[in-house]
């Protein structure tokens, strides 16, 4: 796994009834990833939300299950940045068990950057859009 990664352990409010991740909080965890991966990056959301109105909104989602996850496994999610335009950004998002590098759930994940209240597509603030484009920049360039 390369790129951005970060820990999750896995909790009983996580679990179904028989101990395994219940499927839908893998979107919890590839949130907080690509959530975390921008703060790494100097980059604050909040104050986009409240004072421009800015907003970031899951546009596109494919995902694989492989293997499940248990209560009390330590997880590492990462979020690396496939593409990028004006308006959106594409992440490859990925769970594995840490103790034995198991992929457990592949996705990828098409963010698109809106106005609020109306919810229309609107062009990433600069310094995010700086942000897409030093990430995709091949590095020899």
């Amino acid at each position: 796994m390369s790129g951005f990664r970060w820990p999750v352990r896995i909790y009983v409010e996580d679990t179904d009834a028989g101990g395994i991740v219940f499927y839908a909080n893998y979107l919890k965890y590839f949130e907080r990833a690509r959530t975390e991966w921008v703060r790494s990056e100097g980059v604050a959301l909040r104050g986009r939300l409240e004072s421009e109105g800015v907003a970031f909104v899951v546009h596109g989602l494919n995902l694989q299950y492989h293997c499940p996850a248990y209560l009390d496994d330590e997880l590492v999610v990462s979020a690396d940045l496939i593409a990028g335009t004006r308006t959106a950004m594409t992440f490859r998002q990925q769970a594995y068990r840490k103790a034995d590098e198991i992929l457990l759930v592949d996705a990828e994940v098409k963010v698109a950057c809106v106005q609020l209240p109306s919810g229309r597509p609107r062009r990433m603030p600069e310094d995010i859009q700086d942000l897409v484009n030093r990430t995709l920049k091949p590095n020899n360039a």
